[in-house]
């Protein structure tokens, strides 16, 4: 019982606390390695298109919607734990 009036106690604490807390775990999607790895890959692709004769326009504008899917994707699940409060500005946080 001692654990679970002690977890209570810091739930409590928590709420009460003076300073707000943010819940953003995740950065913003510029900010991350994933974001320029896909603009690095979409512009090889599209670069690779302009000046090879066996990669057509189509397989290239498809390849690069399949990378863009997959990116956006992935920062659905990274942030689908996220519970984001809403009370900063996202443009001026520091992660």
């Amino acid at each position: 019982m001692a654990a679970t009036e002690t977890a209570e106690q810091l739930r409590s604490n928590a709420r009460s606390s003076a300073t707000p807390r943010t819940l953003d775990e995740t950065k913003l999607s510029f900010k991350t390695t994933e974001f320029w790895a896909m603009g690095g890959v979409i512009a090889a692709i599209l670069i690779a298109s302009a000046v090879s004769d066996s990669l057509g326009d189509v397989r290239a504008w498809t390849l690069v919607a399949a990378v863009a899917i997959g990116y956006m994707i992935s920062r659905g699940l990274a942030k689908s734990g996220t519970k984001y409060v809403g009370t900063e500005d996202s443009l001026s946080r520091s992660h």
